[in-house]
């Protein structure tokens, strides 16, 4: 480590950016959990910071989701469980993270 926190700045920008990815129109991600998936996903696989990682992809998943109106409540152990496997690849398609992100939501605004 060089002292900086940020390994790849590409990488970085590519999980910040991608939740609002669209091909012709359309967007990948159309449901906030899905965007707020993608998210998770793409900072805990790929690892844009020296340390850290997976508390940042869980922390910018749940700030994604407060900030579009979502109130996230999880169990803790359900919340580590579910960032362990998204980072280890065994969660590794968006609609399955997005629908464990699905049962502690309390509401929706």
């Amino acid at each position: 480590m060089n002292g900086k926190p940020v390994w790849d700045v590409g990488l970085l920008e590519s999980a910040a950016h991608r939740p609002s990815a669209a091909m012709f129109g359309e967007e990948a991600y159309p449901d906030v959990l899905d965007k707020a998936a993608a998210l998770l996903q793409s900072l805990a696989i790929n690892r844009p910071l020296f340390d850290g990682n997976r508390r940042t992809a869980w922390l910018s998943c749940v700030t994604f989701l407060a900030m579009n109106g979502v109130d996230l409540r999880p169990d803790i152990d359900a919340a580590e469980q579910l960032v362990v496997a998204v980072a280890s690849g065994e969660a590794d398609e968006v609609e399955l993270i997005a629908q464990a992100l699905r049962e502690p939501v309390v509401a929706e605004v």
